[in-house]
Formats: structure tokens, C-alpha cells, sequence
């Protein structure tokens, strides 16, 4: 066969699983599996193009399945009982969410909102679907709980930070934090985080009143900036120096 035009002889389905098996090796809970273990995953996942703005779940709507972040950033939140909204947590590439609804006898229901901070493509996989992989498959299986144990130790230290710090600490670790997490190029400038101050500010447990005060300081330092509804923080090591100071 002719290297060049070897995917071309391939049978288009097989070709298509190529493609997302080599998309899954950028999933953080996929990166480690066996060839036979992403395989059976492939077969069953079912692409999505989702646009900026656009709800993916809804808070207690009923759970069909997991998703898988390819490209794009997700917040997920929570209402109030006056309706405002609670930025809960955010995910961004190689992600996963709503893994919570995963063998719960509980409840059925998505325990929070979902929306696209950017346009984006996700990976989706039927709950009884994956359920059925992790009993076939004790290695995704053990991915899975490492994922879900990280992302519950990242959650127990920001409730640490939001209970303890006063806001100029806990404003200026949760940019940190932020930074790294949408920090695709391992650059230390011009990190892009995708908020506006009043979604940074659910994110903080403060007002953005507060928020405002803390980012006009850190601007004047020249260590971040606003646009188009976006922070841009300038310079990582100027933060980081901060937070050292801070604590």
C-alpha cells in the first residue's frame, strides 16, 4: 500500500475512528488507555460543534450522559433562590463534566447548568453506555475516579480559599488558578481568562463591587487588563509574586 495514500484506502468509518481516537488521547481521563480500552470508546461517542453562549445541561434536567471537552471552555453554575446565577466551577480542553450523574442512585437529575464560554466542540457518551465501559474496563474505570478525586480536591481548596481569605487574597488566587487552567501555551503573558468581572465575581463569593476595586489595583500595576469581556492577565510571574506576598 501506498503510504501516501493510505488513510485514502481506508474504510471511511475506520477513518473516522482514527481521527476521534486520536482526540480522545488529548482527554485527561482517555490519555493512558490501552488501544482496545479508547477503541471501544470511539464506537460510542457522538461528537458536538456547540456555539459561545449556548446551554448544554440544565440544572436538574435529566442526566442522559457525560460529556468530554475537545476544544472550547464551559462554566457551570447554579441559581439562587432569587435566580441569580453561582459560578460553581469551570472546565476547559482535555475536561470532563457532568460525571457527577455516574452510577447515582440519589438522583437522576444534572445538579448544574452547563453553558459554552467559547465556541467549542465537546464529546458526548451515554450514561448507561459508560457505565456499562467502567464495569468492562477496570483501567477506565481507575481514570475515571483519578479525575473525579482531582477535580474534587481543586473544588475543596477553592471552598477553602472562598471561606478563608479575605478579597484581595482569594481575588488574586482565583486569577492565579485561573491562569493556569486557560494557559494553552505555557506562556506567562497575556493569558486570556474568558469572564466578565461580574462572573469572575460569583466565582470569588463576593460582589463585584469588591472584584472591581481589587482588578482596578492590580491594572494600575499593569498586571491585568479588561477586554471584550475577557480578562487578560499580563504577567503570570508579577501575579504569582503577589499571591507569595499575600500569604
Amino acid at each position: 500500500m501506498n503510504p501516501v495514500h493510505a488513510l485514502e484506502e481506508q474504510p471511511l468509518d475506520r477513518v473516522r475512528e482514527l481521527k476521534i481516537e486520536d482526540f480522545l488521547r488529548k482527554i485527561v481521563v482517555f490519555r493512558d488507555l490501552s488501544e482496545e480500552s479508547l477503541r471501544l470508546i470511539a464506537n460510542r461517542i457522538q461528537p458536538l460543534s456547540v456555539k459561545k453562549g449556548v446551554q448544554v445541561i440544565c440544572e436538574d434536567e435529566a442526566a442522559k450522559g457525560v460529556f468530554f471537552i475537545h476544544a472550547g471552555a464551559v462554566k457551570l453554575t447554579k441559581q439562587d433562590e432569587s435566580g441569580n446565577e453561582i459560578i460553581v466551577c469551570m472546565k476547559q480542553k482535555g475536561d470532563v463534566f457532568a460525571e457527577a450523574c455516574l452510577f447515582s442512585k440519589t438522583s437522576g437529575l444534572y445538579p448544574a447548568t452547563a453553558t459554552m464560554l467559547q465556541d467549542g466542540q465537546l464529546y458526548f457518551l451515554d450514561k448507561v453506555e459508560l457505565e456499562k465501559g467502567l464495569h468492562e474496563y477496570p483501567e477506565l474505570a481507575v481514570q475515571m475516579i483519578q479525575y473525579m478525586s482531582d477535580s474534587l480536591r481543586e473544588m475543596t481548596s477553592t471552598l477553602r480559599d472562598v471561606a478563608l481569605l479575605d478579597v484581595y487574597a482569594k481575588t488574586v488566587k482565583t486569577l492565579e488558578r485561573l491562569g493556569n487552567k486557560f494557559n494553552t501555551s505555557a506562556s506567562r503573558w497575556n493569558i486570556e481568562v474568558p469572564l466578565t468581572i461580574l462572573e469572575f465575581a460569583t466565582v470569588v463569593g463576593t460582589t463585584r463591587e469588591s472584584v472591581s476595586r481589587v482588578f482596578s489595583k492590580l491594572k494600575k500595576e499593569g498586571i491585568i487588563e479588561m477586554k471584550s469581556r475577557k480578562i487578560v492577565i499580563l504577567d503570570m510571574c508579577r501575579l504569582c509574586a503577589l499571591m507569595n506576598q499575600t500569604y
